[in-house]
C-alpha cells in the first residue's frame, strides 16, 4: 500500500532521469580528467552510459532499486506491480549482457552508490578492463 497520493508519486517518479544523473555525471567528469576517449549513451542494447567503442567495452551505472541489487533481500516488501518490473528490468539486463558480449563487448556494471562512496574504485576498475583487453589484443597481433 502507497502512503503517498497518486498525484504526488506520480510527481516523485517524474523527476527520476534515465540519462544523466548524477553518478553518471561524475564518472564521465572523473573519465575526462583521466584522459579517456568515450562515447555517452550509445545505442547498443541496453543504451551502455559510457562506451570505449576501440576496446569494445560498455559500462552500465545502475541504480541499486531499479536493477535489483541484494533483489533476493527485499523482494518480498514490494507489490507486484514493482515486483514485475523490478524482475524484469533483472532480466532485461541480463538478455542485454548475453547479446553484447556474443557481438564481442566486454561489460562492467557499476551500482550507483558504490560509485557515489568510491568513484577511484570505478575508474580503477574501468582503467583495468581497459588495460586487459588491450593487453590481450596486442598478444593477438604479436603472435599472428
Amino acid at each position: 500500500m502507497d502512503r503517498i497520493t497518486k498525484e504526488r508519486r506520480s510527481w516523485n517518479m517524474s523527476k527520476i532521469r534515465s540519462k544523466n544523473t548524477f553518478p553518471e555525471r561524475l564518472l564521465f567528469k572523473l573519465l575526462k580528467k583521466s584522459g579517456y576517449k568515450f562515447k555517452k549513451h550509445s545505442s547498443l542494447p541496453g543504451k551502455p552510459d559510457v562506451v570505449f567503442t576501440d576496446v569494445k567495452l560498455a559500462v552500465f551505472i545502475d541504480g541499486e532499486f531499479w536493477h535489483g541489487r541484494n533483489f533476493n533481500q527485499w523482494e518480498n516488501k514490494l507489490s507486484i506491480f514493482w515486483l514485475k518490473k523490478i524482475s524484469g528490468n533483472i532480466s532485461r539486463d541480463r538478455k542485454t549482457a548475453r547479446l553484447l558480449r556474443k557481438k564481442g563487448w566486454k561489460i562492467i556494471r557499476i551500482w550507483d552508490k558504490k560509485l557515489l562512496k568510491s568513484p577511484e574504485n570505478a575508474i580503477l576498475r574501468i582503467c583495468r578492463a581497459i588495460k586487459k583487453i588491450q593487453t590481450k589484443d596486442t598478444a593477438l597481433f604479436t603472435f599472428v
